[in-house]
């Protein structure tokens, strides 16, 4: 068996709504913090409605750990002042890293309509924060589509477009099948895109979960993937063995096609994703506080 050099990797986190979910998201915290990431980043309701909350997890995140916290700023629901003034809060309290999102329709609505005197697109949030300071900037990708783009050449000059802003790298939605990635990453390369194109990976908590999110997001999910998964809704000692399996062999090649880098949706759990990376190489730097 070969030495493989471990990856890089990244978490993402939400904010709790209730004091239980907000205790198993500190254990999380705790638990993946001796795995060193590059950063930990924090989701960011559709319309701004948790705003307050990302910015105090990442404050706390600064305060109580040694990870390098990254919101998530998005277009909707506020003025390009309004957003200015957001990053330069940010960048004031010594955060350095934002993921820059355009934002989902907020609910009740079918589509999204920028907000009046707001960044259009995701594009032009990345130039504005450009003014505010020299962040680290991660964007979003869609190896498989965007579901609102009318086609994949569309999508991919509007990922073009977000890194010719600025952006440091991409960060791509969750995928099951590796070739579709690798192919992704080929018309990147293709269409003159040099920053890291960096891979999503979601551990299968519970599959009708993951189902909502792909469709929501314009994943697919491949039959072989229902076959593994069927009739284990109540079995979860199993369930969780044959995702974590499922997971270690999408990583294991990426890895085998040159991949280094990879960010986990952890829906603020740590189980799954602290199997998945040790059994890819990674081990604890640091011991735990």
């Amino acid at each position: 068996m070969t030495n493989r050099i471990p990856p890089n990797v990244s978490f993402e986190f939400f904010p709790p709504n209730s004091p239980a979910m907000e205790e198993t998201l500190w254990n999380s915290v705790k638990r993946l913090e001796p795995l060193a990431p590059r950063f930990v980043s924090v989701t960011y309701g559709a319309d701004g409605s948790t705003r307050s909350r990302t910015h105090n997890i990442v404050n706390r995140v600064s305060r109580e750990t040694a990870l390098t916290g990254a919101p998530h700023l998005t277009c909707v629901g506020a003025t390009r002042a309004e957003i200015q003034d957001i990053a330069q809060l940010y960048w004031a309290e010594g955060v350095r890293h934002i993921v820059a999102l355009r934002g989902d329709p907020p609910r009740g609505t079918e589509r999204y309509e920028p907000h009046p005197g707001g960044y259009e697109f995701a594009a032009d949030l990345v130039a504005g924060l450009r003014e505010v300071g020299d962040f680290e900037i991660s964007v979003a990708a869609y190896p498989e589509v965007h579901p609102e783009a009318p086609d994949s050449n569309f999508d991919l000059e509007n990922l073009k477009r977000k890194i010719d802003a600025g952006a440091n790298r991409a960060i791509t939605q969750f995928f099951f099948d590796a070739d579709q990635y690798l192919r992704f990453r080929d018309r990147c390369v293709a269409a003159g895109i040099e920053a890291p194109i960096v891979p999503g990976i979601l551990p299968i908590n519970k599959f009708s979960q993951m189902q909502r999110f792909a469709s929501m997001c314009g994943a697919s999910v491949p039959d072989w993937l229902h076959e593994r998964f069927a009739d284990l809704d109540e079995d979860d000692e199993t369930r969780r063995l044959i995702a974590a399996n499922t997971a270690i062999e999408l990583v294991s090649k990426l890895q085998q096609e040159g991949v280094e880098d990879f960010h986990f949706y952890t829906l603020n759990r740590a189980e799954l994703t602290y199997a998945i990376c040790y059994a890819l190489g990674l081990r604890p730097k640091v011991s735990a506080q």
